[in-house]
């Protein structure tokens, strides 16, 4: 049985979880989410915690178990504090602006890349060389922080791109000609 999945979630002060049926709504000073949990799981309110279990005992159920588990934990966490995934923008010419809410970005094309946020996200760009993607649903921040790598991944001989902090490039050699 998982470590992950024996652990109860914890529901922060200022987070209402309410359970209606097989579907867990989460409300938080950040905005609000739902949760709608496969047959086979179960979750109770008990005394300011959530205890997930299982109906069933096979390996499909056990595997279930824990994502379930972090997948509540997840939004709990997401509607009190938030998730932020932070973006380095390197190379000659390459900068990031915000126009508005949106974000505009200069990529070493002919025309600027202007992307809108979708519903929950914002954009904060705090110098010409970082992205910062802001939201309460952990797995859209991801999805939308991924897309935007996506104009221009770093290449592997200059490291010219969009790149996660933190991201560690393997550069290649230059090619050599020959002789």
């Amino acid at each position: 049985m998982s470590r992950i999945s024996k652990e109860v979630v914890k529901i922060e002060d200022g987070v209402t979880v309410e359970k209606e049926g097989k579907k867990l709504s989460f409300k938080g000073p950040l905005g609000e989410l739902n949760l709608k949990l496969p047959r086979e799981i179960e979750a109770e309110i008990k005394d300011g915690e959530i205890i997930v279990t299982k109906t069933k005992d096979n390996k499909r159920v056990n595997s279930l178990h824990g994502t379930y588990r972090s997948l509540i934990n997840n939004c709990v966490i997401g509607v009190f504090k938030g998730y932020e995934k932070k973006l380095e923008v390197s190379g000659v010419g390459y900068r990031v602006k915000m126009s508005g809410d949106n974000l505009e970005m200069t990529l070493g094309w002919n025309h600027p890349v202007i992307v809108e946020p979708p519903e929950g996200i914002i954009f904060e760009a705090p110098d010409e060389v970082t992205i910062t993607v802001k939201g309460f649903d952990k797995q859209k921040v991801g999805e939308v922080a991924a897309k935007i790598r996506e104009y221009r991944k770093t290449e592997p001989y200059k490291g010219k791109g969009i790149k996660y902090e933190g991201e560690i490039v393997r550069r290649k050699s230059v090619k050599k000609a020959v002789a």
